[in-house]
């Protein structure tokens, strides 16, 4: 078995613990699974998205600029052992997500490639696959280039800090209630992180941290006060509205529109209502019948069998 199919065992394992989690202790109680949101996050977000970034920012970025100045390690970093190799790239690419993130927050044009990920008003596991094409592009050729060009091409930190990723980015966005005392300093958790997502100005620019905490205590930007943001709609997410669509989203982050707007063109009437009359149909299509249901219970004697005969009638309705 090799270790990108062994690391992928591992996500799906932790993938299914999350999402049990979240339904045996949920941060915000009455959370559906299929929220509002889940199939953009999920198919384009996760799936599409990623798939093709994936090929882009390996084959067409990294991939061109090693060969070019054949750049295949440096034996100083590659004589490290592969939990210090691991340690050092988490670690230090965290501190830079720290501060682009922080960054984001402060510029304006850099914020419309990060609003995307603040848009979700119902935020779990997969909240955090959502953001901006161009934002994955940035950070993830920051983080896998220098990996590659140190360690060189084949190098196992990469698959292993892809996942490491993956299931750090699941559980700081995960819908679980979860405490871990003093280690929360260190660490980040849902809890601290759960409050970068609500709609409050205190924190738009605190709890910036992905993985490691200890930079929003050590730079003065943490925001844990000890209670829930809360359950209503208006406490999550931005404060102004946002598109509901995969590519909308992008090209709202370019120009500024009224999505509802745009309904007055026929052709984007019938994209814009595509998905959803899509999926309505699906769950037409599929929809199990309810069960038989007794309107009449006045027994009948039949002459003949002496048998009791029981009218029903099946209940259509759904």
């Amino acid at each position: 078995m090799t270790l990108v199919e062994k690391t992928t065992i591992i996500l799906f394992a932790w993938i299914a613990f999350i999402v049990t989690w979240e339904r045996i202790s949920p941060y915000r109680k009455g959370l559906p699974f299929f929220r509002e949101g889940f199939w953009v996050d999920f198919v384009w977000y996760t799936l599409i998205q990623s798939y093709f970034l994936k090929i882009l920012i390996f084959d067409y970025i990294i991939a061109p600029v090693q060969v070019h100045y054949h750049l295949n390690g440096i034996k100083f970093f590659q004589s490290w052992t592969l939990t210090e190799q691991v340690l050092f790239f988490v670690f230090t690419h965290d501190l830079y997500i720290y501060l682009f993130h922080r960054f984001q927050h402060a510029n304006k044009i850099l914020w419309r490639t990060h609003e995307a990920h603040h848009s979700v008003k119902q935020v779990d596991f997969l909240a955090g696959s959502r953001s901006h094409a161009m934002e994955i592009i940035i950070n993830q050729t920051i983080e896998f280039a220098p990996i590659i060009i140190l360690l060189g091409p084949n190098s196992p930190v990469v698959p292993i800090k892809a996942m490491l990723d993956a299931m750090f980015g699941m559980f700081i966005h995960a819908n679980v209630n979860v405490k871990i005392g003093k280690l929360k300093y260190f660490f980040n958790t849902p809890e601290l992180h759960l409050w970068h997502h609500a709609n409050y100005r205190e924190v738009f620019h605190a709890n910036f941290s992905t993985k490691f905490s200890v930079w929003d205590y050590l730079f003065g930007t943490v925001y844990d006060p000890g209670r829930k943001p809360g359950d209503n709609r208006e406490n999550w997410g931005l404060y102004y509205d946002y598109p509901k669509d995969y590519f909308l989203q992008h090209a709202f982050s370019i120009k500024r529109f009224d999505e509802k707007s745009l309904l007055k063109y026929k052709w984007f009437k019938y994209y814009y209502e595509l998905r959803p009359n899509l999926i309505a149909g699906l769950k037409k299509l599929f929809r199990l019948k309810k069960g038989a249901t007794i309107i009449n219970m006045h027994p009948q004697d039949d002459a003949d069998t002496n048998e009791t005969i029981i009218s029903y009638k099946i209940n259509k309705s759904v």
